[in-house]
């Protein structure tokens, strides 16, 4: 989400030259500031439109806005988050997707949730997929670890579905001497997957300068997650020619074709996929090279000229 923001408020004013933009910052989640100091902020500057460009926004906000809700994983699997989650979505979130001129998502796989939890036509829904950021698509440096590796890029909540990764990658033959790393730290007991040969490790929080130095020397991303809005990481280690392998449920509708799936929870299929990136060069050629054409359509610049394509629809039905 914050890599969201500031990308399109970084660019949205120089794609759209046409528009005239002001940057509303303060909020804050669940609170006073959110649903009461900001829509009356809103109602002073008295915008033609606002765009909230996350689902935490206020109840009552002046119309007509726009809301991005770039996914619905907390209703899709709520025994993974807090109790008093779901009842803001049903109530406050469901309530501002209901009065919002155009929910904007990333992927087409929202579109059914939005109905099914919030009751939001597919009519008023507008896919834009997100960006890759440019210094994952210039010349990389690939980290040199003197050992092969896996990689996992993300947080570590339960829905990414780690322990399918762990098991997949301890199942792989010995012959397969190819190490394990995470961003983050270990918090899922990884050090329980070690194997004779090759071993797992955290890598804590990197800079995407570093991160991008670890794709690109990757034997291949390695995406477990049950489920994503659009799942980023997929699409970095795309455009810096790492070769991405994901749960089917995961991988965003643009990268279909350009990644090597698996079925949720099927530790046995993960296995399978990892070894014929070890052992398929012809294979892994095939996905650097589809994954880095995807990935240089997919610019930050394309999903901010979408987005005020958006803005200048709700902006011509307001004056009608």
């Amino acid at each position: 989400m914050q890599t969201y923001v500031r990308e399109l408020t970084a660019r949205l004013p120089r794609v759209a030259p046409d528009l005239e933009f002001v940057t509303f910052r303060d909020g804050g989640n669940f609170g006073w500031a959110e649903q009461v100091r900001l829509p009356l902020a809103l109602r002073a500057a008295k915008p033609a439109l606002t765009h909230f460009m996350s689902q935490y926004a206020p109840a009552l906000p002046p119309r007509p806005y726009i809301v991005t809700i770039h996914d619905l994983i907390h209703l899709l699997f709520p025994e993974n988050f807090k109790s008093k989650v779901g009842p803001y979505y049903r109530t406050v979130v469901r309530f501002a997707a209901a009065r919002a001129a155009r929910v904007i998502t990333d992927d087409d796989r929202t579109l059914a949730d939005l109905e099914r939890f919030l009751n939001v036509p597919a009519g008023r829904v507008r896919v834009i997929p997100l960006g890759v950021d440019d210094r994952f698509l210039r010349p990389i440096e690939p980290r040199q670890s003197g050992r092969p590796y896996f990689l996992y890029a993300g947080n570590h909540r339960a829905h990414k579905d780690l322990g399918t990764l762990l098991r997949a990658w301890s199942a792989l033959p010995e012959s397969i001497a190819v190490d394990l790393l995470l961003t983050g730290e270990d918090d899922v007991g990884a050090a329980d997957y070690m194997r004779s040969g090759r071993r797992v490790a955290t890598l804590g929080t990197l800079s995407a300068e570093e991160l991008a130095r670890y794709y690109a020397g990757a034997v291949a991303l390695v995406h477990p997650a049950l489920r994503e809005g659009f799942g980023l990481p997929m699409l970095e280690a795309m455009a810096a020619g790492c070769p991405v392998i994901a749960c089917a449920d995961a991988l965003p509708g643009v990268l279909h074709g350009a990644a090597l799936t698996f079925p949720a929870r099927d530790a046995v299929a993960a296995t399978e996929a990892m070894r014929r990136v070890v052992s398929d060069q012809g294979l892994r050629t095939r996905l650097v090279n589809e994954g880095r054409a995807r990935a240089e359509t997919l610019t930050w610049d394309r999903c901010a000229r979408a987005t005020a394509d958006v803005y200048r629809e709700v902006l011509e039905e307001s004056t009608r």
